[in-house]
């Protein structure tokens, strides 16, 4: 009866609903904490629920379902990026871990999308490109889900786990774009000019940008300064867009010079900023990205469940595509962590889920890249290699009794922190609550 008071297609039916969902993505992440159960895995069965209520009112889809995951795909890209940026450390003593990490996320990324490309042209989409398309989100691991799964972990591994997601996230995103903006080009060394001077330009572009931004932002005295920030970097993006350049590449800049003044503000130029003034906003930016990752997060995971059909999930066919794709993935993931880790192949293996980016940019081929798009590739496929990875990493992380533990970074080391009791870690940055730079 509730539900037939309230017009749930009106502008306070949405706020109703929007408010609730993000009220139970809350709770999805205590009960994640409580039962190893990954948060995505919930929001998703939510979003599966929503749509059964949807079907039994007769609503067939959201409004605005496609300008929604077009706005919505384009900004959580941009925080993804961002706080991943945030997060990478570029020091001396960390070049052999971000150099390991760079080179298995790039390898894995290609030969998995290699692999998974040619699978899916012998089997369900006869273009090798479309293929390829298709292949490229199902081939990035999830730093959403990894960098708060894998705190029981040995220091070693777990700095390599959290550098190793950023780096497939952010490496995965750049490959699918730069792909889709060369893909009419039939010449090879056409492509190979385009790529670099595309990436050369951009990376002009960013340097000057980030340079002249953060000058600006850390004199301004005003208290309204992160989302204008955020505005103006929107901005360029969408501009850099249309010129079809790789703006990503300006987020990432941004974040890193954020996140390690001393290496980008060198003697020679360090007079010009205040470097305790850079570390309060790398905190206040910080917050600024985990809370509106977490809303993004909340609001994909959930659109994403509301559009799989069950009766996909139910296919033996899809069943078996999703788990030649899975095998794909770990089969490459060994032999990569034979070469480059042979020490902790075993739980590492396991640890390479799914989640967010796929998601992402899977609904990027159809919201902006259509002409790309397959009705051949059942979503189900999405779906059920997003559970299988993230169910295998939890069975495994719960048998060699790591379980879920939240990771966080020491704001006075820079080095990452199992979370056990917030009030025992005075230096610790807990998300959501502020530091003592703040």
């Amino acid at each position: 009866m509730l539900a037939a008071a309230i017009d749930l297609t009106s502008a306070y039916g949405l706020m109703i609903g929007a408010s609730v969902v993000i009220i139970l993505s809350y709770f999805a992440q205590v009960i994640s904490r409580k039962t190893n159960i990954p948060s995505v895995l919930l929001l998703i069965g939510l979003g599966i629920g929503i749509k059964q209520g949807m079907l039994s009112m007769d609503i067939v889809a959201l409004p605005y379902e496609g300008l929604l995951l077009e706005i919505l795909g384009t900004v959580g890209l941009i925080f993804i990026v961002l706080e991943a940026a945030l997060d990478l450390e570029l020091s001396r003593s960390k070049w052999p871990i971000i150099w390991k990490s760079f080179t298995v996320a790039l390898i894995a990324l290609m030969g998995s999308s290699m692999a998974i490309a040619a699978f899916l042209n012998y089997m369900i989409i006869p273009d090798f490109l479309n293929a390829l398309v298709y292949a490229i989100p199902l081939s990035i691991m999830s730093s959403a889900i990894i960098i708060p799964s894998v705190g029981g972990l040995a220091h070693d591994q777990k700095e390599f786990m959290v550098y190793e997601s950023t780096f497939s996230d952010i490496l995965g995103i750049m490959f699918f774009y730069l792909l889709l903006g060369n893909a009419g080009e039939a010449n090879t060394g056409q492509v190979a000019v385009n790529v670099f001077s595309n990436i050369g330009l951009t990376l002009v572009i960013a340097v000057v940008v980030c340079y002249g931004l953060v000058w600006v932002i850390q004199k301004m005295t005003s208290e309204v300064k992160l989302f204008l920030t955020i505005a103006i970097l929107l901005l360029i993006y969408a501009v850099q867009k249309v010129y079809h350049l790789s703006p990503l590449i300006l987020i990432l800049a941004f974040g890193l010079m954020i996140n390690n003044p001393k290496l980008f503000w060198f003697k020679g130029i360090r007079r010009f900023v205040n470097l305790d003034r850079l570390k309060s906003l790398h905190n206040e930016f910080h917050l600024l990205t985990l809370e509106s990752a977490f809303v993004i997060r909340t609001f994909f995971f959930v659109i994403f469940g509301i559009t799989i059909t069950l009766a996909s999930l139910l296919s033996w066919e899809v069943l078996f595509f999703s788990l030649v794709i899975t095998v794909l993935l770990y089969l490459v993931r060994f032999l990569l962590l034979l070469v480059f880790d042979r020490k902790n192949i075993f739980p590492l293996l396991y640890i390479a889920p799914r989640g967010l980016i796929t998601i992402l940019l899977f609904f990027q081929i159809y919201s902006a890249y259509d002409s790309f798009a397959s009705d051949a590739f059942d979503r189900g496929i999405l779906l059920q290699v997003i559970f299988i990875t993230s169910l295998v990493m939890t069975i495994s992380l719960i048998q060699n009794g790591f379980g879920l533990k939240e990771v966080v970074r020491n704001v006075a080391t820079g080095d990452l922190t199992v979370l056990e009791e917030p009030e025992e870690h005075p230096n610790v940055q807990v998300p959501g609550k502020p530091t003592t730079d703040d």
